[in-house]
């Protein structure tokens, strides 16, 4: 399916109108307009109201990938020390990240339909092995699963690790992501998901003391995050921003806070209950464990018995229902809703189980 009627992959999401109508204006070139530089700094100063940051906020071109890798190899060196909490596929990937850029790499691994819960084994390690730096995903879109980092950014700033590092890709304008309050150095985003524009654009959070890192590595590359420390003020960006982007990633933003954080965060709420308590009724099982915290974005399934995931996604497929696969271990045999931006709507959520329902019963 080139388009998809009921449009239910947790992103890229289905692009609102007026961030479709941002693209189209025949901007001229960032790099000369004064107009650019005032949108910037207007997405900029949207995105810290959703993360809750007074932090400075990068806009780089390409999707969430370039912020996880850039904001690594902007802030290690090899050798250097990295915990990584690994509760599901990206958690994992992250840290396999890490050690291709040299660091030495700690997991503390948990299995993947749980959440972060022992944190006295992370304690325990942080006195032990005295990482640099601690990495965490809040939502892991593969397993539907909503990591509680509270905790964990308190225990990095009392026992004084430099830098904490969390992908909040799939989270952010769907559940409260408090970079400061959390103490989150590195609150890594991306445009196609609940800001629900194209994906085309990356974006992090970034703490003074990250930034000291940053300029002590002194890395130099498309991904680096060093030149954005000054690209506003010097009027000079590493390369040609993408004025389209940035304008639909601010409408997204923009929707998003006329609608209220408060009420974008219980729109997600009550389609993922709507989603969970429909599969439930369907006689789906719900993937996560029983004492994981399910994410408000995401949900994610069990392929119903006596079929095989692509023979039920052929099903759906056939009525327009357009759902995720898993990775890992999960993959062939758990399906994912995405209910994030604008699919976090109880009417679409309806006309997905309802496919699902017929899906299940065998057509």
């Amino acid at each position: 399916m080139q388009v998809y009627p009921i449009p239910m992959v947790p992103g890229p999401v289905k692009v609102p109108e007026p961030v479709l109508t941002a693209y189209q204006v025949n901007y001229g070139s960032a790099d000369l307009e004064p107009e650019f530089f005032e949108l910037y700094n207007r997405c900029e100063e949207n995105l810290q109201q959703i993360m809750a940051t007074k932090n400075r906020v990068v806009i780089a071109s390409g999707e969430g990938m370039l912020a996880l890798w850039g904001a690594l190899k902007s802030c290690l060196m090899p050798g250097d020390r990295v915990l990584s909490i690994a509760t599901g596929v990206f958690g994992d990937g992250i840290g396999d990240m890490a050690k291709q850029v040299g660091a030495e790499v700690k997991k503390i691994s948990f299995s993947y339909d749980r959440t972060l819960s022992d944190l006295k084994e992370v304690e325990t390690a942080i006195g032990e092995f005295q990482p640099k730096m601690i990495t965490a995903v809040h939502c892991e879109t593969p397993s539907g699963t909503l990591n509680p980092l509270a905790e964990l950014g308190a225990l990095k700033k009392e026992l004084k690790v430099p830098l904490f590092y969390v992908d909040a890709v799939s989270s952010i304008g769907g559940a409260p992501v408090l970079t400061d309050a959390w103490h989150i150095d590195l609150c890594l985003g991306g445009s196609q998901k609940c800001l629900s524009s194209l994906p085309d654009l990356s974006f992090i959070a970034v703490s003074d003391r990250a930034w000291k890192t940053i300029e002590q590595v002194g890395y130099a590359g498309y991904d680096a995050l060093s030149p954005f420390r000054s690209a506003q003020a010097d009027r000079f960006f590493p390369y040609t921003p993408n004025w389209q982007g940035i304008s639909a990633l601010n409408t997204g933003a923009e929707l998003i806070l006329d609608e209220g954080l408060e009420d974008c965060f219980s729109r997600h709420e009550a389609a993922a209950d709507l989603c969970r308590k429909g599969l439930e009724k369907i006689g789906i099982d719900l993937f996560p464990a029983a004492e994981a915290v399910c994410s408000p974005t995401v949900t994610a399934a069990n392929v119903p018995e006596n079929i095989s995931w692509a023979d039920f996604d052929a099903r759906l497929r056939a009525e327009g229902l357009a759902v995720a696969g898993s990775y890992g271990p999960m993959a062939g045999r758990v399906f994912r809703i995405g209910h994030m931006g604008s699919q976090a709507d109880e009417e679409l959520v309806r006309q997905a189980l309802s496919v699902i329902a017929k899906a299940a019963r065998g057509g």
